[in-house]
């Protein structure tokens, strides 16, 4: 990945004028949309948006590979010398197959199911067949957000399906009627259902209200305040325009939450 990162960065130096966006893979899909009718409106910017997880786009950051990158969890450690940029909230939602009848689970009967304890869906209200648990890999921010929302210290277990991006965990729970995984609430379509946990539903009233607890951050990382066509795309993004792009595909605008502070 980094390898990648660091052609992409030497063909864009030789091309001109251009920006590398890389990281997350939750919010790969809407920071191109969003980059995407940028492009369209200064026809003389190139952007590309590179997904491979919030750690690698984190790493990638420090080590100047891309000029922005993105994180779906919140930073820790030394990894908080990076300026963050919040761009977007948004709800890590729990999805099953629209045949399932399930719709509402605890807490603590999704971190059973997740941990191995729990394997029977007519354990938790279905039917009488095998649960099949699919999680992110490693170093994933939906992961890494999953893990401290819902698992509290427990472990994934190693039973689950490993899968590299929210888009293979939809695939494979609309095409797997036993299936249980969790990706982002503003990619669930009709092909898959986003369960209640204790009983609330991670619509975007939900989220907006804080009623829905499950959520976790949109963000672009830095290492310095931005300047010439990184800035100008930065205040793009954080634009009413820009914003409704965000919002228009079930995020949370970031606005209301950067005021809060």
């Amino acid at each position: 990945m980094l390898l990648t990162f660091t052609m992409l960065t030497c063909t864009q130096k030789k091309a001109g004028s251009g920006i590398i966006i890389a990281g997350s893979t939750s919010v790969q899909p809407f920071i191109e949309q969003v980059a995407d009718n940028y492009m369209r409106e200064h026809p003389g910017i190139a952007i590309i948006v590179q997904g491979g997880g919030s750690t690698a786009g984190i790493q990638a950051t420090f080590n100047r590979i891309c000029n922005i990158g993105t994180s779906s969890r919140h930073l820790i450690g030394d990894e908080k010398r990076l300026k963050q940029i919040l761009i977007a909230m948004d709800g890590v939602a729990v999805i099953v197959h629209p045949s399932n009848p399930v719709d509402n689970l605890t807490v603590e009967q999704i971190r059973g199911i997740f941990t191995g304890k729990i394997r029977n869906w007519k354990d938790v209200g279905g039917k009488d067949e095998i649960i099949i648990p699919v999680t992110r890999e490693e170093g994933s921010g939906t992961r890494g957000s999953f893990e401290e929302l819902i698992m509290e210290g427990e472990e994934i277990s190693d039973r689950c399906l490993v899968q590299d991006s929210n888009g293979s965990v939809r695939e494979i729970i609309a095409t797997t009627p036993n299936g249980i995984g969790y990706i982002s609430a503003g990619l669930v379509d009709e092909r898959e259902k986003a369960i209640a946990i204790d009983g609330i539903k991670p619509t975007p009233e939900n989220l907006i209200s804080h009623h829905y607890k499950f959520c976790r951050p949109f963000l672009l990382l830095l290492l310095e305040e931005p300047k010439g066509e990184v800035k100008k795309f930065i205040d793009y993004v954080l634009s009413p325009k820009g914003q409704k792009i965000l919002a228009g595909n079930g995020l949370i605008p970031a606005v209301p939450f950067n005021n809060e502070r």
